[in-house]
Parts: structure tokens; sequence; C-alpha cells
């Protein structure tokens, strides 16, 4: 496929992403991953739909490029769990199947865009770094996810493994933040500024005890943990793929 050197030059001036390949054919998934990498990209790689729908779920991703054609599970049926879900990550989809039904049937399922096989790498990357753009508007976000959690902004809603999570409104307001800082460590004071909106320490244990019902309610009963104390800094919500 021709321009792939001039394409990933091009596209390391762009911002990094995480990018998660759903390819089966193993120089297809080769090609990809070689200039995504070298286009400064961190890249996953699954080679059926079953491993892609897992990957898709536990790791948060940039972008999906899926092709339509899988083993164990097809990129349209990946593509609509995942919207049934409630997970929203851009979905470009490679297929070699080039009809006008057929480019219909994609983006129906849920695809954010069509590319045909074969294709120049240069039009894959500039379509996936438009994918990204379009999914990071001035508009806060309403809804979030770590591993099998999710939070719906709008809705007030919150989930694990598909099972509905009461919280109140102190609570929600915690998890949403942890949320917005997934992976990072959360301190004691930027939790006081915006959840509580102290500008000095109380010298109360407030955080300690909404943390500890926070993780009674999201954690209990569940598996892997998500919400992590790391001793003398703060708190992390991170699933184990993050």
């Amino acid at each position: 496929m021709p321009g792939l050197a001039k394409a990933v030059k091009k596209s390391i001036e762009h911002a990094v992403m995480r990018i998660l390949v759903v390819e089966d054919d193993r120089e297809a998934a080769s090609y990809l991953l070689k200039g995504l990498g070298e286009s400064g990209h961190a890249v996953d790689h699954a080679g059926d739909g079953e491993e892609g729908l897992f990957l898709a779920r536990e790791a948060v991703h940039d972008v999906l490029i899926v092709d339509r054609m899988l083993p164990r599970r097809d990129g349209l049926s990946l593509i609509e769990v995942l919207r049934g879900e409630g997970i929203d990550t851009p979905v470009l989809i490679l297929s070699a199947l080039d009809g006008v039904d057929d480019r219909v049937r994609g983006l129906r399922a849920g695809g954010d865009d069509y590319l045909t096989k074969p294709y120049a790498f240069s039009e894959l990357i500039a379509r996936v770094e438009a994918l990204a753009r379009r999914a990071r508007p001035g508009e806060a976000r309403t809804r979030y996810r770590v591993g099998d959690l999710r939070l719906d902004v709008l809705a007030r809603t919150v989930s694990r493994a598909g099972k509905p999570i009461a919280l109140q409104p102190r609570e929600f307001r915690l998890l949403e933040y942890l949320m917005k800082h997934a992976g990072q460590v959360v301190t004691r004071t930027m939790l006081l500024e915006q959840v509580w909106d102290y500008h000095f320490d109380p010298q109360t244990n407030v955080i300690d005890v909404h943390i500890s019902r926070l993780r009674a309610k999201i954690d209990k009963g569940f598996s892997p943990p998500l919400l992590h104390t790391v001793r003398g800094a703060g708190y992390s919500l991170r699933a184990p793929a993050e």
C-alpha cells in the first residue's frame, strides 16, 4: 500500500492515541501495527471478534479499527454489542465489501466511518485522526467507563458488570471526578477542592469515609477491585488493563 512512510512522518505531528486494531489477517494486521506504531501511537491488537470485544471493554481507547469479517464474532456484531453497553469509542470499519448497502449496514451497526480494502495508509491515518478529534469536542463528556464500571452524567446512573449501583449525590460526584481522572493518582487536596469545594483542609476524615462507602458499592462483590489507595499520595481508579 503506497504512501506509508510519508503518512507516518506527517502523523507523528499529531497527538498520541491508543488504538485497538481488530484484524485476523496476519499480514494486514502487521502492516497496520507497524504504521500506527511508527506514527507514535500505542496500539493493541486482537485477532478475532471475541478478543476484540474483551479488549474494547477492558481498556480505554481513542479509536477502534475493526475488520468486518472476523472469526468467532463478526465486526458488526462486535460494534453492536459495544454500543448496546454504552461504549461510544469511535470505530473505523475496514472491509473488502464496498457496496453502498454494505457501507450503510456498517454505519447503522454503530460504526463512525467505513474504509474499503485495499486502502492507502495516508487515508486511514487521516480518518483515524479525524475520528479522534470528533470524539474530543469542546463540550464536556457525559459518559465514562473504567473496566466494567459505567457512569452516565446526564442520566445520573452508575452500573458495574451491567448491575445498577445506587449512589448518594456526593458519592456520585466523587466517582465522576475519579472516572474523569482514571489511571491517575488523585490527591486529597484535589478531592477537597473539586468535590467538596473546600480550599482548605477541614482536618476531618470526610474523604476517608466517602471513599470507604464508594469502595463498598463499586468493588464489593465484583472482581477485580477498581478503587485503589496509593499510600502517602491519594487514590486511583483503574482497571488492571489500564
